[in-house]
């Protein structure tokens, strides 16, 4: 078989049938607009109401942002995909769709771990909290972070552009991945697997160690509250993002915790599809639905009433 440095794939996708694909495009672009609508009304309920100018509600439109950028990443290309039953994609755009997918993956996990710091300054250091979470170190933790994941997946492309692939090759999947262009690549691809393992124990591992160690922080300290409302109050506080952890790394466990394997079965896209549209699209209700301060905001920027 040709080997190229710039061949076409063509995305197999989440069905091969039509009217299935139609009955997924629907649910799909429902899917995508909810996460849109519900992404941009808490980006800009905090924008626009200063009762929520605060470090943990910055860190949130942040995620937000991310959570906008990743589902437009790859949602585009697979509803396109739904309707047309043409899976066509150039190796230019695979790459660049992969760059950025990247980028907001792992966004969405140092986001999730500047919360989980931040909830353990106010609960575990509550009298030094505006000390330790000061605007300018916020944005210098944001700004980090921005830059580790825009470093990381630039240094990705870069290797993958050196490989030789298959030409006219079909990519089990609905969007352009790692695993699935490594068993398309004429090359050794040994340098680039490493490196994706070490990298994603870097940047996988050590925040998921974080929060678990903010949380368990965070748990003892709640522990030595003396009343129940006190106890109550406190883990109101983080509950909200807990969920989001818990939601974030359970899809990501479920997509990418298996063999490698040259097809990709029907649960395995499912999770792909939890983990790149669903928990984006969940993640803005979680906090609205559970957050007093949210669900008050969100009324007075939309000019409804507080009952």
């Amino acid at each position: 078989m040709n080997c190229s440095k710039t061949p076409d794939f063509v995305f197999l996708g989440l069905s091969s049938d039509p009217e299935k694909g139609k009955f997924l495009f629907g649910l799909f672009l429902a899917i995508y607009l909810l996460c849109l609508l519900g992404n941009l009304l808490l980006l800009i309920t905090i924008a626009f109401d200063v009762h929520l100018h605060t470090p943990m509600y910055f860190f949130l439109s942040q995620l937000s942002l991310v959570d906008l950028c990743f589902t437009t990443t790859t949602a585009p290309q697979m509803l396109e995909n739904l309707w047309t039953s043409n899976g066509f994609i150039s190796f230019s755009r695979c790459l660049t769709q992969l760059y950025f997918f990247a980028v907001f993956a792992d966004m969405d996990n140092l986001l999730l771990t500047a919360m989980a710091i931040d909830r353990y300054a106010a609960i575990c250091h509550p009298l030094h909290y505006s000390l330790l979470m000061t605007p300018c170190r916020c944005i210098l933790l944001v700004g980090c972070s921005w830059g580790v994941a825009h470093s990381v997946s630039l240094i990705h492309i870069l290797l993958l552009s050196k490989l030789y692939f298959y030409t006219n090759q079909e990519i089990p999947h609905f969007f352009c991945d790692f695993g699935p262009l490594f068993q398309l690549s004429c090359s050794d691809t040994l340098l680039n697997e490493e490196l994706v393992m070490i990298l994603a124990g870097f940047l996988g591992i050590s925040p998921l160690l974080c929060i678990t160690s903010s949380y368990a922080h965070i748990f003892l300290a709640v522990a030595r509250v003396p009343s129940k409302q006190g106890k109550k109050k406190a883990l109101a506080t983080c509950s909200s993002h807990l969920s989001m952890v818990i939601l974030f790394y359970t899809t990501v466990f479920a997509t990418y915790l298996k063999p490698p394997s040259n097809s990709h079965s029907t649960g395995e896209l499912v999770a792909s599809a939890m983990y790149t549209l669903v928990t984006p699209t969940l993640n803005p209700f979680i906090y609205s639905l559970r957050n007093k301060d949210v669900k008050s905001s969100l009324k007075r920027v939309l000019g409804i009433e507080s009952s």
